[in-house]
């Protein structure tokens, strides 16, 4: 279970944690903020000095492809 926001296995969530190439301090705010305006996107935390990523988010709600076009639209490179 996370210790953030209390998400995990226990009701579905899944964590998604990697790195990513071609952030900027500035983009990783606009990626950020991209992702948490999708639905059942719960938590987003980026480090955009060495790409680590980490998001919760409810599969049921929200498709992989869909948080994958987030970096996509902002030429960011998701190595998952």
């Amino acid at each position: 279970m996370c210790m953030e926001c209390g998400c995990g296995e226990n009701n579905g969530n899944t964590r998604l944690q990697f790195t990513a190439e071609g952030y900027t301090e500035e983009s990783a705010k606009v990626v950020e903020k991209n992702l948490l305006g999708l639905p059942g996107v719960m938590y987003v935390h980026i480090h955009a000095h060495d790409g680590e990523t980490t998001i919760d988010y409810s599969p049921k709600t929200t498709k992989l492809t869909e948080i994958l076009g987030v970096f996509e639209k902002n030429n960011i490179v998701a190595q998952i």
